[in-house]
C-alpha cells in the first residue's frame, strides 16, 4: 500500500516536472517564426536575443538586441516594462527561461519565439 502511494506521488511529480519545462509560463505569449516575420514590422516592440555574443555574431536577426540570458538580470534596466518584449534564442529553451524571468520582474507583455533561430525559415 505504501509503495503504491509512493509510486503515485513520484509519477505525479515527474509529470509536473515535465509539463513545467514544456508548457509556456503563465502570461507569456508564444509565436512561431512565421508570425515573428509579421511582428518585425512593429516599431514599438523590443526584440531581445538571449544567446551568447558569439552565437549572436555568427547569425542574428536584424533589429534584435543581444542580452545573453546570464546577463539579463543585471541588464534588465535596458528594457522598458511598458513595451512588448519579443525574446528569441537558438532553440527556444533559453528564451523561455528569459520570458519567465521577465514576467517575474514585472514585464507585462512578453512573447517567446517557438523553436528559436533554428526554426527560422
Amino acid at each position: 500500500m505504501v509503495q503504491t502511494i509512493v509510486n503515485i506521488v513520484l509519477f505525479i511529480l515527474i509529470i509536473w516536472f515535465i509539463t513545467s519545462r514544456v508548457l509556456p509560463p503563465k502570461g507569456v505569449w508564444m509565436i512561431t517564426p512565421t508570425e515573428l516575420k509579421q511582428q518585425l514590422r512593429k516599431k514599438d516592440v523590443q526584440y531581445v536575443d538571449v544567446r551568447t555574443p558569439m552565437e549572436f555574431r555568427a547569425h542574428h536577426l536584424p533589429g534584435f538586441k543581444n542580452i545573453p540570458l546570464n546577463e539579463l538580470p543585471s541588464r534588465v534596466h535596458e528594457l522598458s516594462k511598458e513595451k512588448e518584449v519579443i525574446v528569441i534564442c537558438q532553440s527556444g529553451m533559453r528564451s523561455m527561461k528569459a520570458s519567465k524571468l521577465l514576467k517575474k520582474m514585472g514585464f507585462r507583455h512578453v512573447t517567446n519565439v517557438k523553436g528559436g533561430i533554428n526554426a527560422w525559415v
